[in-house]
């Protein structure tokens, strides 16, 4: 169980959060094989701190989070992939729990699970909002899977929406996921991160409901609805 999983941590200027991140992974009761971070143009020595911590780096130009996991992507060799987040946090059973669903159920392709949110600078409240992580830190692969679906689109701007985009890409290919209703993970929201509140990047999410539509109309024209 130990060698089946590669996992992938894009980062930006994340040095004030990573060594918990990575404490995370190594409390795992099932740990990976191989964790490799891509410093997406970190100007605060995240990528030193990552090589300090034991982390295989990739270093790229700012792109955002979306091409650092594409980047990453190409070079895992194991059967399954997973994802975290530089300033979330996964509980120690979280990749046990998610491999034996994928072992037992041959035809899944993904799980995901929920997250705790908490806030930075203070104590996780084990009463602390919780709710359905359709994202990256949650998720559990095949990797054949995750490179069927294609690229992580970054929504032009820094914009949220990215792994909406790409869940429902998978899904219209008809990959199959399944949300655990179990807390696999935790999520820190910092003042200015893309967790926090609403702003601008929402916009993100129009462009995501653009391309979606554009898929369909492809569709029903005959085009395959592919990006």
């Amino acid at each position: 169980m130990t060698s089946q999983y590669t996992v992938i941590i894009p980062a930006f200027n994340a040095s004030r959060t990573l060594a918990d991140s990575v404490a995370s992974l190594r409390s795992q009761t099932a740990p990976p094989a191989r964790a490799l971070l891509v410093d997406d143009g970190s100007t605060d020595g995240t990528g030193d701190l990552a090589r300090e911590l034991g982390l295989e780096v990739i270093r790229q130009e700012n792109q955002g989070p979306g091409a650092a996991c594409n980047h990453a992507l190409v070079q895992v060799e194991t059967p399954v992939v997973a994802y975290l987040d530089a300033d979330d946090i996964w509980l120690p059973e979280k990749a046990a729990s998610q491999l034996a669903n994928l072992e037992d159920q041959a035809d899944l392709d993904g799980v995901f699970g929920h997250l705790r949110v908490f806030f930075h600078g203070q104590p996780v409240a084990p009463d602390g909002r919780v709710h359905e992580g359709w994202g990256r830190t949650t998720m559990m692969i095949r990797t054949a899977s995750a490179r069927a679906v294609g690229p992580i689109f970054d929504p032009p701007g820094g914009g949220r929406g990215d792994m909406v985009d790409w869940i429902a890409r998978g899904r219209e290919m008809g990959l199959r996921f399944h949300m655990s209703p179990e807390v696999v993970a935790l999520r820190r929201v910092i003042p200015g991160s893309m967790s926090y509140g609403r702003d601008g990047r929402d916009i993100g999410y129009l462009e995501i409901a653009k391309r979606a539509l554009a898929r369909r109309r492809a569709a029903l024209d005959g085009g395959g609805g592919g990006d």
